[in-house]
């Protein structure tokens, strides 16, 4: 595309755009591919550390062993994972451990690829109409992709939290959802995080960037499925509620630690806090007029106020910054991507001290909670409102433009 053409083409030209040759791949998709595989390769040797839960897990739900079924988290309370991550867990039973381990990890790896395009929709959806330049949104999906890949890798791969994947997949489908203006799919798509992976409530004020009536019939949808999942286990078993109660040790590095928290394991008061301070954020950002800042607020409370600081909680932060940096601001270099990387994925890396990476981690969430609640952003006069129907773009040389050729170039991102 050259520099001079905008978000709106014709379908040939939108069609085209981007593309290697005549075929359907795109560049930007051709190298995050690659660039996947190149830590696939890296992660897989020493990988699936934690899908013994996983299978455990299904195990226990779905084959009648004593002490599972309803009362599976009542007698297990170390499974943090939701009901939804053991069913899909459960498909990979039929083949031998070691392909079911493999088959699981390609499988994450492959979903990580996939939120990347429907990030690139998304934003080009979202900015259709506003003059944005697709080759520079390609490329900006492209240098923050190229961040993601490899804290995707280390919960895919490396840990295979396939409930943490969930939880992230889904919830880059309720954007998705929620820019395209289907209320429905939002509520159910963030249950179905929730059902996942616990901590997804923080990606709840989601919700509110949708209008009041919609906002509504999607909350019911939400609650709805969040109850239909979760209470068969708390009413059957009443010991299930000391599920909530289970704690893991407080590590130097954490970031609790520049608090004054010195427990040596976590405090009673944490995971509610960790789940108020991401809603109560991301309430703030949709009220600011910024909801693409939901998943990477609902992050930092995460990472900020967690006793533990294994690497894979940092794939939650680095696709909070992938949405923001995509969707949530135009500048062509997403810094935020990166910066979120290096403090704190270098910074295990390279810095030995515990204190100091938990300093790192603190400094980090609160920063970017500031920059992206209160930097000055530059909102395109054209922008449509989450949630509402695109208005069909005018330009001089494309005045009988129909709102499905609009529409088409959104794909081509």
């Amino acid at each position: 595309m050259l520099n001079g053409e905008r978000a709106v083409a014709t379908p040939r030209d939108g069609g085209r755009l981007g593309r290697i040759g005549r075929y359907p791949v795109r560049w930007h998709t051709a190298l995050l591919t690659a660039w996947t595989a190149l830590w696939f390769l890296v992660a897989e040797r020493h990988g699936a550390v934690s899908w013994h839960y996983l299978r455990t897990g299904e195990e226990l739900l779905f084959s009648q062993v004593p002490g599972g079924g309803l009362a599976l988290y009542a007698n297990h309370p170390e499974l943090q994972i939701g009901p939804v991550s053991f069913v899909v867990a459960a498909l990979f039973r039929p083949f031998p451990a070691a392909a079911g381990e493999n088959l699981a990890e390609a499988f994450m790896s492959g979903l990580g690829l996939y939120m990347l395009v429907l990030v690139g929709r998304t934003a080009a959806e979202h900015n259709l109409g506003t003059g944005v330049n697709h080759r520079r949104l390609q490329q900006r999906v492209l240098v923050a992709g190229a961040a993601f890949i490899p804290m995707w890798v280390e919960v895919s791969v490396r840990f295979a939290h396939l409930d943490d994947v969930l939880a992230l997949f889904f919830t880059t489908l309720a954007v998705r959802a929620l820019v395209r203006g289907n209320a429905t799919a939002v509520g159910v798509l963030l249950a179905l995080a929730v059902d996942s992976k616990p901590w997804a409530v923080g990606f709840l004020p989601l919700l509110l960037a949708l209008s009041r009536p919609a906002r509504l019939r999607a909350t019911v949808w939400a609650v709805g499925l969040v109850a239909v999942a979760w209470l068969p286990f708390y009413l059957t078993h009443l010991n299930t509620f000391a599920a909530a109660r289970f704690t893991i040790p407080n590590q130097p590095a954490s970031a609790l630690r520049w608090f004054g928290v010195n427990d040596p394991a976590t405090p009673w008061w944490d995971r509610p806090a960790q789940m108020g301070l991401g809603i109560a954020l991301g309430a703030l950002a949709v009220r600011r007029q910024r909801w693409a800042a939901v998943v990477l607020l609902a992050a930092d409370a995460r990472i900020v106020l967690d006793p533990s600081v294994y690497t894979y909680y940092n794939a939650s932060v680095l696709l909070g910054t992938l949405i923001w940096d995509s969707i949530g601001q135009r500048r062509l270099v997403p810094w935020v991507s990166w910066i979120a990387l290096i403090s704190l994925y270098g910074s295990v890396l390279l810095i030995p001290s515990d204190s100091a990476r938990g300093l790192i981690r603190l400094a980090f969430a609160a920063g970017s909670a500031l920059y992206v609640l209160w930097w000055p952003q530059r909102t395109p006069r054209n922008r449509r409102a989450p949630g509402r129907e695109p208005r069909t773009p005018r330009l001089p040389r494309q005045r009988g433009a129909t709102n499905r050729q609009a529409r088409s170039v959104s794909s081509s991102a």
